[in-house]
């Protein structure tokens, strides 16, 4: 189950997990998110809450220390694991994320990408010094548009990866990776899309971050910072402008992340887009339960 930030992913996890008991199923979610896995963030991060734990067991949150770096290949690694020891005890992985890279890596074989070539980081590094992220992100943009697509274009780290793989040949300007997009999974698989009306997504993004400053994400924030969390942990949304003091900034660049999403979502191979405005969860759950049992692929 995929979907942007703040469309309701958990508790519609958890209305699911309720109809499939009803049914014999024990179902549990496997987490697709990149920094959910950080212990310490999980107000920042919208970790699944105690009572949502109660109600579904979650795998793959809050397992990591703040000061460790993180990589899509670990997580796969990790992910397949836990997924194949579900199925192996015949329990219901429900995957649920709002990290597409995340989400393809827990369900399909990718080739994550090696280390770049030698110099190439402190060639890219340089320039990042010298023209900044935005312009380099225009030149990845220029080269493999549908990579630039999905980074944003301050996020320095994944733009000079970016361009050390365009360098190496392992990103092809003209057409999309189809391990990427490709339909091939893993396990056969109901891969559900979570969308929404937009501004009623903003709307709920902006009440999200207002929630999340009552509950001392601020606080939790400081306490990461000064315990040294890592560059992988700093790229959690609203990191560095809690930091700086900059809500509306953490607001504004969620928003733009939850659009990212909904793009990247729409060329999933075989998704099934749900579109969830002014909907309860146990309706949606509802239409879910309905395209598992119409799928004959999914036992």
């Amino acid at each position: 189950m995929f979907g942007p930030t703040g469309v309701g992913k958990t508790a519609i996890a958890v209305a699911l997990s309720e109809m499939l008991r009803a049914r014999g199923e024990d179902p549990v979610a496997v987490s697709a998110d990149a920094l959910q896995v950080y212990a310490g963030l999980e107000i920042l991060t919208g970790v699944a809450s105690a009572r949502q734990r109660s109600q579904l067991e979650h795998r793959l949150i809050s397992f990591l220390p703040l000061d460790a770096t993180f990589s899509a290949g670990q997580y796969a690694e990790l992910a397949h694991a836990e997924i194949d020891d579900l199925l192996r005890s015949g329990r219901r992985p429900i995957v649920v994320g709002g990290t597409g890279l995340y989400l393809r890596a827990a369900l399909a074989e990718l080739d994550l990408r090696p280390p770049p070539a030698e110099g190439a980081r402190e060639h890219w590094t340089a320039e990042l010094q010298k023209q900044g992220a935005p312009a380099l992100h225009a030149l990845l943009a220029r080269h493999a548009a549908w990579a630039a697509e999905g980074i944003d274009p301050h996020d320095r780290q994944r733009v000079v990866r970016a361009l050390e793989l365009l360098d190496a040949g392992e990103l092809e300007p003209l057409e999309e990776p189809s391990q990427l997009w490709s339909a091939e999974l893993r396990h056969p698989t109901l891969l559900a899309g979570l969308t929404m009306d937009r501004e009623a997504l903003y709307e709920l993004i902006d009440a999200r971050v207002e929630e999340m400053l009552v509950a001392g994400v601020r606080e939790e924030v400081r306490r990461a910072h000064a315990a040294g969390a890592s560059q992988t942990a700093r790229k959690a949304l609203g990191f560095q402008e809690l930091l700086a003091g900059d809500v509306e900034k953490m607001k504004r660049r969620t928003r733009n992340y939850a659009r990212r999403q909904l793009t990247w979502m729409r060329k999933l191979a075989g998704v099934q887009v749900i579109d969830v405005t002014g909907r309860d969860p146990a309706d949606v759950a509802v239409e879910l339960l309905q395209g598992l049992h119409l799928d004959s692929r999914v036992r």
